[in-house]
């Protein structure tokens, strides 16, 4: 194979990689999805990175591919298109999973990104009754919303954002590892795109908490995600 070759393949391949913190700017709720399937290799690395979540974080999240049962009809036929494949966000229903499953469902949406997919978290509008017969789910099993995978019709827009002085504070002069994490936490998706958290900072120390009623605890654990994937882990610890 001649040097041009090899140098045009070795380009198209970086196109198509793409890492979890680029995969932030580039993930935005998409609703409408063409009918390609999802591909065999797709669905084995998202059950892969599911089960290493499920594992972790002892929860119950689980793949459905081609079935529609997830959006009630109306639904389906007024804000939605093509919904065929999802992740039902599932877990014991113990204190503080709703934090555990936002945070998992954040890297499960970014990863799918980098497959080149697209998600939709939905927390209210699904059917709940089939999410929990598909996970086999007992009665200690909470549900607290599903994330739909697929290949959308467009890439979707970026939401309307706040600015970092509405949500963040520092004691003192702000490190840049502080100002990127609240960068990448206003790039989170939040219930209602309220953006109801509050980053404060001091030295390596970061507080988080959020108010946005019964999505407090997902919309927490999308925020940390995202602000530790944008600040970097080890440059700070969570008060």
């Amino acid at each position: 194979m001649n040097s041009y070759v090899q140098m045009q393949e070795t380009t198209a391949k970086k196109e198509v990689i793409m890492t979890l913190q680029e995969a932030m700017s580039a993930r935005h709720k998409v609703s409408k999805y063409t009918d390609k399937p999802l591909s065999a290799n797709d669905v084995r690395q998202l059950n892969d990175r599911i089960k290493a979540q499920n594992q972790k974080y002892g929860l119950n999240m689980k793949l459905v591919t081609e079935s529609k049962d997830a959006m009630p009809g109306i639904i389906a036929a007024l804000m939605s298109k093509g919904v065929k494949n999802y992740i039902i966000l599932a877990g014991p229903d113990t204190t503080g999973i709703d934090e555990k499953l936002g945070y998992s469902s954040a890297d499960l949406m970014l990863y799918a990104q980098t497959l080149g997919l697209n998600t939709w978290w939905i927390g209210g509008m699904f059917s709940r009754k089939n999410a929990k017969k598909n996970v086999n789910a007992g009665d200690n099993t909470k549900i607290i919303g599903i994330v739909v995978v697929g290949y959308g019709e467009n890439q979707g827009v970026p939401h309307k954002s706040k600015a970092a002085s509405d949500v963040s504070s520092y004691e003192g002069t702000a490190p840049k590892w502080f100002n990127e994490g609240v960068k990448a936490a206003l790039l989170a998706p939040t219930a209602m795109n309220k953006q109801a958290f509050t980053i404060k900072g001091k030295g390596n120390k970061v507080s988080m908490t959020c108010n946005n009623g019964s999505y407090s605890g997902a919309d927490l654990g999308i925020g940390k995600y995202h602000f530790e994937l944008g600040a970097g882990k080890d440059n700070f610890e969570w008060m």
